[in-house]
């Protein structure tokens, strides 16, 4: 069947999925997560395949990671939906609402976007958090996972499929994608598909946007900072930054540079080596770090990677404004940190620092959809958009304007025979 009439199906059914009741949507999320656990040791089996393949084919450790979907990561992805479950249906809320006239009542209300075309990266669990995400916010979707997943996931998206059917969602929602030459002709298809996100390097979300009409949303790299101000407790600090950066490494919230003033640099890079050593951790640190600690040399494009991988660079900086320089140069807009005891200084990095997710005294790693209680997450935004951060459910919903009159015509108006009131009402919409 071709990329065009999948997309055409996805279409028709997002029409009809954008009136389903939100008891509806909850009770297909439950007989999805039924349906996964039940099925979890054909999954976990079909996902050892994938391994299997990828081993053979030299798959980088970081991705290898990413790929395993063992039965206690199936069971992580059951707790996701179940806490999808208990979120507000985010589709049909008032916004706004304002009598222009009597008789004549604007409202602005939430709706889903459409179809949404999703590319992601070697992490099955992902297809099972974007689909859940775009059913539960009443959105139809195409998925192409990495090619190395493609076992797990074809057995992830029949289960699925299978049971939101049972439950009355309309059929032709979920489609997945099995090729490159998928993508490709996805891209051609803005009269079916209206958000794209991609997930991956950034040359290839940059190919992405460069060749589509198509809106896209997301992010190219993780490129995210720690910076250890003068001020911060040492112990505090290392704890932190070991976390920022070893929890997990393979994703792009995990920290890549970590930069530290000078005025504590001397007292807190002996102790952030000795944990770093401890998590098998590699360095590569600036001239003044090297000084400090033993390290391999950070060069300029040690700045701008983003390293999936157990390693680090480390700069030491001369205070507040010039590690806020630093980042905003070459940061990516994800996550950046502050640790200190100072708040005003904290305060100037979070209203400074140009990137979705600014934190104080807290982990990198907290820059999560799931974390931040959004049911997990589509994807990171690092636009300026309708959608920034973790894109969880509100990212996945625009609005449209209901107008309800009573007969008026704009020619009252313009005559002067009718004046507006704009008066703000606080009711939701109902017919």
């Amino acid at each position: 069947m071709s990329i065009e009439i999948l997309a055409a199906k996805a279409k028709q059914a997002s029409i009809r999925l954008g009136a389903l009741a939100g008891e509806q949507k909850n009770l297909a999320l439950s007989q999805i997560a039924a349906n996964l656990r039940k099925n979890a040791g054909k999954i976990a089996a079909t996902n050892k395949i994938d391994i299997g393949n990828a081993e053979k084919a030299n798959l980088a450790a970081s991705l290898l990671k990413r790929l395993k979907f063992d039965e206690k990561k199936i069971e992580d992805v059951c707790s996701g939906i179940e806490s999808t479950i208990t979120l507000e249906d985010p589709v049909g809320k008032t916004l706004a609402a304002t009598e222009l006239d009597a008789g004549l009542e604007l409202y602005k209300v939430s709706c889903p976007i459409g179809v949404i075309g999703i590319i992601f990266e070697s992490r099955p669990d992902a297809l099972v958090q974007i689909s859940t995400l775009c059913l539960k916010s009443s959105n139809a979707c195409l998925l192409k996972g990495g090619s190395e997943a493609e076992h797990t996931n074809k057995v992830l998206a029949e289960l699925i499929t299978e049971a939101t059917d049972k439950a009355g969602v309309p059929s032709g929602w979920l489609q997945l994608l099995q090729s490159r030459e998928d993508v490709r002709a996805m891209l051609s298809l803005d009269d079916y598909i209206d958000l794209i996100i991609p997930r991956g390097s950034n040359e290839f979300v940059r190919y992405i946007m460069d060749n589509t009409n198509i809106a896209v949303l997301g992010h190219a790299d993780g490129i995210c900072h720690v910076y250890v101000d003068g001020l911060a407790d040492i112990k505090k600090a290392v704890d932190i930054a070991i976390d920022s950066k070893c929890q997990y490494v393979a994703v792009c919230n995990a920290a890549e540079t970590l930069l530290v003033d000078g005025k504590i640099a001397s007292e807190f890079l002996p102790e952030f080596k000795k944990a770093a050593e401890q998590k098998e951790l590699e360095l590569r640190g600036c001239e003044k770090t090297a000084k400090i600690i033993s390290c391999l040399p950070a060069t300029e494009q040690d700045w701008k990677t983003e390293y999936l991988d157990n390693i680090l660079s480390v700069k030491i900086v001369d205070g507040l404004d010039a590690a806020i320089e630093h980042i905003n140069r070459y940061g990516s807009g994800h996550t950046d940190c502050i640790v200190t005891e100072d708040r005003d200084k904290a305060k100037k990095f979070m209203e400074l620092v140009d990137s979705a997710d600014v934190f104080w005294n807290a982990s990198t790693r907290f820059s999560d959809g799931f974390r931040y209680g959004l049911g997990a997450e589509v994807g990171i935004s690092t636009n300026k958009i309708h959608a920034r951060g973790p894109v969880g459910l509100e990212g996945l919903v625009i609005y449209k304007w209901k107008l309800i009159g009573t007969g008026q015509t704009v020619a009252d108006y313009s005559s002067g025979g009718k004046k507006f009131g704009h008066k703000k009402l606080n009711r939701n919409f109902e017919l």
